[in-house]
């Protein structure tokens, strides 16, 4: 069912213990049912129902909080989900409820000393989608750099051979990196898009080339930009909204 793109594995086996599941219009209680690519899987009203109900929300995660559990005596940025931080511009009409909480988690990490666009969800399709292993939607990131002494016209000192490492060539941990999209915003500000997100992967892939990053905001996923909503302020994904 997570294969096919019906829900996670977690609502699978929800759904399954709670009969909302048919194999060849038969129920199917019993997790771990193994069946074959040539039956058919019917899904009960009722999970579709609950599945609607789930939220994805959109936060301008500032400097200063983890994307996901608490580490180094720092905060979840989970912890900014509430009805003091939520965006008065939210246009999606969906209400917060403290059932929202439940079972939120990020879909893809931004490290604590980057900002910008964080997607916690409580859909597993969307997490999927977003942080899957197949997963073809791109981020884009701003990110301000320095060149050894140079903190102003980097681009004027960066050498041209080491802008193409950015854009293809690169490794980390032993493994190629996909190739990027890497321009120059400014003179000391660089715009990626990458289609994949190893651990701190814009920072070590400066690195590996000279340059400091200095700062490091996402702005957008996918389709999904973080427009006008404000540092430490979150909003729902509209129901018109993909990624």
């Amino acid at each position: 069912m997570s294969e096919l793109g019906l829900c996670s594995r977690r609502e699978a086996d929800e759904w399954i213990e709670k009969g909302w599941v048919l194999v060849d219009g038969v129920i199917i209680d019993t997790l771990g049912s193994r069946i074959r690519p040539t039956q058919n899987i019917e899904i009960l009203p009722a999970a579709h129902s609950a599945q609607s109900q789930l939220v994805t929300i959109l936060l301008h995660k500032p400097v200063g909080y983890v994307s996901g559990q608490a580490e180094d005596g720092y905060e979840p940025a989970v912890t900014l989900i509430n009805q003091a931080n939520h965006w008065d511009e939210d246009r999606s009409g969906i209400r917060f409820a403290p059932g929202h909480l439940r079972t939120l988690a990020p879909a893809g990490r931004l490290d604590i000393d980057s900002t910008g666009l964080l997607v916690l969800t409580q859909d597993g399709r969307i997490a999927k989608q977003l942080i899957g292993g197949h997963s073809e939607v791109d981020k884009e990131y701003l990110v301000r750099v320095r060149f050894g002494e140079h903190t102003l016209d980097v681009d004027q000192h960066l050498p041209a051979e080491k802008l193409a490492l950015l854009r293809h060539g690169l490794e980390l941990d032993g493994v190629p990196l996909k190739t990027a999209q890497v321009s120059w915003q400014n003179g000391e500000q660089l715009r990626f898009v990458l289609r994949e997100g190893k651990k701190r992967q814009i920072r070590r892939m400066c690195e590996l080339v000279g340059l400091d990053v200095v700062g490091l905001k996402r702005i957008r996923m996918g389709r999904v930009t973080l427009g006008a909503l404000p540092p430490g302020q979150w909003r729902y994904l509209a129901p018109n909204e993909t990624f």
